[in-house]
């Protein structure tokens, strides 16, 4: 716990929008969390934060709250001090992992903006960086979007419609992998993915349990 004043201190830079106050007990909630733990429905509603299930590299589940929400992004912090950063569902930035996410350029025309209106065939390219085994590594990806089976999540109690997309994704080094998404066919709101830190490397799974407010 001798990093967590700078962790705290990083994460006040990002000019955080709660108070100084919701970002303690947040801290305190993502921290002392236990590990591959199933929620309540009671426990997921009395909390006045967005939260989710997180799993990443196929390890154990935890349970995460969110940190901020601020600019169109949601930074999501975890009980080993990691941070991961996602905008309109996509993980766009990851912060203390044994491999990260850097940057993801072009995200004013990722298709997932206006996910409800998500067409057969929608494509999308951008830069991306990363690190793998602690090298980094950039490379240009193009997207491809094919529609799966609909299906129906139970979030907090709660069945949620979705409309299931898979993204074929392919790097200018040869190199291809997917991420699949689960729509809320109301909000249009991602509220489950499955999505690869770089190139084929670190699955990241999560569950949107209580969305962030807008």
């Amino acid at each position: 716990m001798r990093n967590l004043p700078l962790l705290i201190l990083c994460l006040l830079l990002q000019a955080c929008t709660q108070t100084q106050k919701g970002l303690g007990e947040t801290v305190k909630l993502a921290f002392l969390g236990p590990d591959d733990i199933q929620m309540t429905n009671q426990q997921i509603d009395s909390l006045p934060y967005a939260s989710m299930y997180l799993r990443v590299n196929d390890g154990q589940q935890i349970f995460v709250v969110l940190g901020f929400n601020e600019n169109g992004q949601q930074k999501w912090i975890t009980r080993d001090r990691a941070m991961l950063v996602t905008r309109h569902g996509r993980l766009v930035k990851t912060l203390g992992m044994a491999d990260n996410l850097n940057d993801v350029s072009n995200l004013q025309n990722d298709p997932l903006r206006d996910a409800l209106h998500l067409n057969e065939g929608a494509s999308w390219t951008r830069a991306m960086s990363w690190t793998e085994n602690g090298q980094p590594r950039a490379g240009t990806a193009t997207s491809h979007f094919t529609r799966l089976k609909d299906e129906v999540l139970q979030l907090a109690g709660e069945p949620v419609a979705c409309r299931v997309w898979q993204e074929e994704v392919s790097a200018d080094d040869g190199q291809s992998w997917r991420n699949t998404f689960w729509i809320d066919t109301t909000s249009g709101q991602v509220r489950q993915a499955r999505q690869m830190l770089g190139a084929d490397i670190i699955p990241v799974e999560f569950t949107i349990l209580k969305p962030a407010k807008s």
